[in-house]
């Protein structure tokens, strides 16, 4: 079985699933648990309860995203104010995913987890009943926090109870229930909001993520590798200190920022321009988050990438799709725009789940601190992609918002491009050795 942490407690979360296991000595012995791998008992309730978390969360995070421009109408605001119902709510979980984190080191990533989508819900039924923008803004940070309890838990979690060989599977179908969460979300705010107005729109989806996380619920196996740690304020810092001078990490880090400003600026801002120079109805704009089905699929294949491309020929792929479709969005067509969200949204979520995945394979100790790190970075780079991007769209329409989208393009290239530097210098100082 997994070895138990002596002495002074550290955070490291739990031991890996990969380790020995102990032989039962005398058959009156519990078998020591395995970890979960596909074809084992627990793997498929796990994988369905994680995607139903992960389709919540995406739901609720960015329930308001698809309905922007009729808020903007229903309180006679401009696109960058309306564009805070969204950004308060990424904004607030990056701040809080650290701290929580630390919390589910504690207190086990299962209670952290339900604990979260239990106030995230609760809030998400009260969201639609808002005065005013103010106290719109106001409950989506207060749901952002709680949200904060989920994503790096669940990474956590699944470092601790999947196999090594099948984690970045894993991770690939939590991801895929993020992009079927914020398509689905986004679908149901948008017929919803056609029919009976936004706030109707704003209460079906907090409907669903209530179905989501009674699934969840009922169906998580309990944790079987996690193992409590010390809440001591020194771990913490002394964890989350060695993940921030750990080169590797800080790239994984800042790729993961840089694709989510890309992907916060494109669909923050892709309902105005529908409503502008289209005229789209709310129903048809939501209809467009089909296109996160792509997403779900390209997630979902990450880890067949990584095993014929390695970590950094998958990232490339995805940056040159990514790439390739915010040039294909600057056509005036419909449905080039569509092409074009199609190729961005495969390009994010690939690369998205790759980085995540090497996040949780390069921590040994620590992982939630790790995991949460990674986790502010990628929801600041969202918050900070949706204020962005709706401002350049304000000042210089789309082609601003591209361009925006585009710079951060850049910045993955250039950090991959970086990684792979060191990385050959690296082995060529090994070899000389």
């Amino acid at each position: 079985m997994p070895p138990v942490h002596t002495g002074a407690p550290v955070i490291t979360g739990a031991s890996t699933p990969s380790s020995p296991q102990e032989t039962p000595s005398s058959p009156q012995e519990t078998p020591a648990p395995q970890a979960h791998a596909p074809g084992r008992p627990g793997y498929r309730r796990m994988s369905l309860a994680l995607f139903a978390a992960g389709l919540a969360t995406f739901a609720l995070l960015y329930s308001t995203q698809a309905l922007l421009p009729a808020v903007s109408e229903g309180f006679g605001v401009t696109a960058g104010q309306a564009s805070w119902t969204v950004s308060a709510a990424t904004g607030a979980l990056a701040l809080f995913v650290l701290p929580l984190s630390a919390l589910s080191e504690r207190f086990g990533r299962t209670r952290m987890m339900t604990v979260s989508m239990a106030v995230a819900v609760a809030v998400g039924l009260l969201v639609p009943f808002a005065p005013n923008l103010e106290w719109l803004v106001a409950l989506r940070a207060v749901q952002g926090a709680a949200i904060a309890g989920i994503p790096a838990s669940a990474m956590a979690y699944l470092a601790e109870e999947v196999q090594p060989k099948a984690l970045v599977g894993a991770i690939g179908l939590f991801v895929a229930g993020n992009s079927i969460g914020g398509m689905s979300g986004r679908l149901v705010t948008g017929w919803a909001a056609q029919a009976w107005g936004w706030r109707a729109g704003l209460l079906a989806v907090g409907a669903m993520a209530l179905a989501c996380a009674v699934a969840f619920w009922v169906l998580l196996p309990r944790a079987r590798f996690f193992r409590p740690a010390s809440l001591d304020p020194r771990a913490v810092g002394a964890a989350v200190a060695g993940h921030l001078r750990n080169p590797l990490l800080l790239r994984l880090y800042g790729i993961g920022a840089l694709f989510m400003t890309v992907f916060g600026a494109v669909y923050t801002v892709i309902g105005y321009r529908l409503v502008d120079e289209f005229s789209l109805g709310q129903g048809a704009i939501g209809s467009i988050f089909l296109i996160y089905l792509v997403g779900t699929a390209s997630s979902a294949a990450a880890g067949q990438l990584v095993a014929r491309m390695g970590r950094r020929g998958a990232l490339y792929l995805a940056v040159a799709t990514t790439a390739l479709g915010l040039l294909l969005s600057l056509a005036d067509s419909v449905a080039a725009i569509t092409a074009g969200l199609v190729l961005i949204t495969a390009g994010f979520f690939a690369g998205h789940a790759v980085a995540s995945a090497a996040v949780s394979r390069t921590a040994v100790t620590g992982r939630a601190q790790a995991s949460a790190l990674y986790q502010s970075a990628y929801y600041l780079g969202s918050s900070a992609g949706g204020t962005l991007g709706a401002l350049a769209y304000h000042s210089g329409g789309w082609a601003a918002t591209a361009g925006i989208a585009l710079l951060a393009v850049l910045g993955v290239v250039s950090i991959t491009l970086y990684g792979s530097h060191a990385a050959r210098a690296e082995r060529r100082l090994v070899a000389a050795r």
